[in-house]
């Protein structure tokens, strides 16, 4: 890490040591293919530093602080991540490890899943847009899959407009490739029997949970509050208030950075700092 003055959203030396294996590998295997194989100047300590200064604060990528590696340097490796799959891989590793110190298996063998709709920025691609006539929001919908405790295991980003279904059943098959233990998914009542047959045909049980109509106004339904909290918890991220991301893949490795902040937060029993009383 260079010498500066550290920022809120910076890692801590123990979540670092969580991180920098992954980051290492990644970057070793890569000077192997390279013809000079010297290693860039760049410490992916202040990369990832960078990323989560970002993530944390939701500002665009040319307004990022000038001690931090340049915002075309930090956006090569955000961008390589994202497309080798090291942003998700970081996930599921800290996932697991984040389950053990719970007492856990490192592999759930149950789900819940839900979406949210977001609105978009103006740079957007009109393409990977939609409208989600339920919530009257234009703009893209995120499919989140947790495991019982909330840690995120399969995430998805498509146009709003995209039907639970289609959604539900994208992060079913993430899911099941990624965990092949998982047997078990509560879903809400948007998911309709398509994502039940689906769900079947993997090996998985859906169960549809609804609302009790006895009661009026908020309360809490069996299971689907779990994933409801995980979304609660990504969003004190500023950058997934509203989605700026010109791609759907970005916009699922803004999440799975998010993801990987709160977890290495939740192993090495780090607090998340709040914007309550920050001004």
């Amino acid at each position: 890490m260079s010498e500066r003055k550290p920022y809120p959203s910076d890692l801590s030396d123990a979540r670092w040591a969580l991180i920098e294996p992954t980051l290492t590998t990644w970057r070793n295997a890569r000077l192997e293919r390279r013809p000079t194989g010297q290693p860039a100047k760049v410490e992916l300590r202040d990369v990832f530093d960078a990323l989560l200064y970002i993530n944390r604060t939701g500002i665009p990528w040319k307004y990022l602080p000038h001690d931090f590696p340049g915002h075309g340097t930090v956006y090569f490796y955000y961008a390589v991540w994202r497309d080798e799959g090291i942003l998700a891989q970081l996930n599921y590793e800290l996932t697991g490890l984040a389950r053990v110190k719970e007492g856990r298996e490192p592999e759930p063998t149950a789900s819940i899943m839900d979406t949210q709709s977001v609105k978009t920025s103006t740079n957007v691609p009109l393409a990977s847009r939609g409208t989600d006539a339920a919530k009257k929001i234009v703009g893209r919908k995120r499919g989140i899959l947790t495991d019982t405790i909330g840690l995120i295991l399969a995430v998805t980003v498509a146009g709003a407009g995209l039907s639970e279904n289609a959604i539900g059943i994208r992060l079913l098959d993430q899911a099941k490739e990624t965990y092949p233990t998982i047997a078990k998914s509560w879903v809400d009542t948007g998911f309709k029997n398509a994502v039940v047959e689906h769900g079947a045909r993997l090996g998985i049980d859906i169960e549809v949970v609804n609302r009790n109509p006895e009661k009026r106004g908020f309360h809490i339904v069996k299971r689907r509050w779990v994933v409801e909290r995980s979304i609660g918890w990504i969003m004190t991220h500023r950058r997934l208030t509203r989605d700026y991301e010109t791609l759907t893949a970005s916009s699922e490795a803004m999440i799975h950075i998010a993801s990987s902040d709160n977890l290495s937060k939740r192993i090495t029993d780090e607090t998340t700092p709040t914007w309550r009383g920050t001004y």
